[in-house]
């Protein structure tokens, strides 16, 4: 029934979620141009199957405490963030990344010198979006706090991935 849907969303996903025929399944939706979105923990899914991870960008490495850190927007023409101000300071979980896919357009990025326990000072994106392998993908690694699902900016920040994954 993939085929009736826009979009599938892994909202804090981990592990293993799917077979080798629903894997098979996911990445002809993504090749008939369907989109995925993924949302904090689904970079810590899917961690034997390549493909998902271009797809989603990266795969999770590891995350320091919950603190508050700033984040710039490198994108404020696209829809999830159009919305934000140049400069964003919240309270969340923040991921470190390994295997991350070059091809991904950056939309938002995390200052290091703001908390402490970050591993890539140079450049650390934490949201990004990409055509890939036919289909779209958006992904956001902010979203690990109860209290992010009831801000504004961050629910439209959500939103508007979610709709660039479904080719709106």
């Amino acid at each position: 029934t993939l085929s009736s849907y826009d979009a599938v969303v892994f909202l804090n996903t981990t592990g293993d979620v799917l077979n080798k025929e629903q894997q098979e399944a996911f990445e002809q939706y993504i090749r008939s141009g369907k989109g995925f979105a993924g949302v904090h923990a689904a970079t810590d899914t899917e961690y034997g199957w390549p493909w998902f991870c271009k797809l989603v960008g990266a795969n999770f490495a590891s995350h320091p405490a919950q603190q508050k850190a700033t984040l710039h927007v490198t994108d404020a023409t696209h829809i999830s963030t159009k919305h934000l101000p140049q400069t964003w300071e919240r309270f969340d979980e923040w991921y470190n990344f390994k295997n991350r896919n070059s091809d991904v357009k950056v939309l938002l990025t995390i200052d290091e010198k703001t908390y402490e326990g970050g591993t890539e000072p140079d450049h650390h994106s934490m949201s990004w979006y990409h055509e890939y392998d036919g289909g779209r993908s958006f992904y956001t690694a902010l979203g690990h706090t109860e209290e992010s699902y009831v801000e504004e900016n961050f629910m439209k920040h959500v939103l508007g991935g979610i709709l660039y994954a479904m080719g709106k």
